[in-house]
């Protein structure tokens, strides 16, 4: 007996959790997205429709979750928007972001990878290696020396 769609966005949501590709904070709207996904080829199947379109979010902030931000044009979910699959949709950060209603401030990242990426920008701190950052700490060392002689001389 074939399973229901029900069932297989159930095994296929669970596999996800057992892996750690998804989170149960996250498991409900997965299941939700994954069923509506999987009725829709269903139904497209049933009556031989070929056009294949994925349920959008009807506002952006449900495509960006903790481990993953969707895709609002194929609904294909990453846990960043890179620059090349923008571009496969013709789009950049910021015409994607204009599109969607998107504040150009906002990170096209899932929430846990933007907290990775600050983190390891705050160990690494790249702004210190910059031609420009070491430049101005020696004219600051400089002025602190220079300082410091004319303070002594006066005493």
């Amino acid at each position: 007996m074939p399973q229901s769609v029900l069932e297989i966005a159930k095994d296929l949501t669970l596999a996800l959790v057992e892996t750690g590709s998804l989170s149960t904070d996250d498991m409900q709207d997965t299941l939700q997205k994954t069923y509506a996904t999987l009725a829709a080829l269903k139904a497209q199947e049933e009556t031989g429709s070929g056009a294949v379109k994925t349920p959008e979010p009807t506002d952006w902030r449900q495509s960006i979750t903790r481990l993953a931000i969707t895709c609002m044009e194929c609904g294909q979910t990453f846990k960043q928007l890179s620059v090349r699959h923008l571009r496969q949709h013709d789009l950049d950060g910021r015409s994607y972001r204009a599109k969607y209603g998107i504040p150009g401030t906002q990170p096209l990242l899932a929430r846990e990878t933007l907290a990775k990426q600050r983190r390891i920008a705050a160990e690494v701190k790249p702004w210190e290696k910059s031609p420009t950052y070491r430049q101005a700490q020696k004219k600051k060392a400089a002025a602190k020396k220079s300082g410091r002689k004319k303070a002594t001389r006066k005493g």
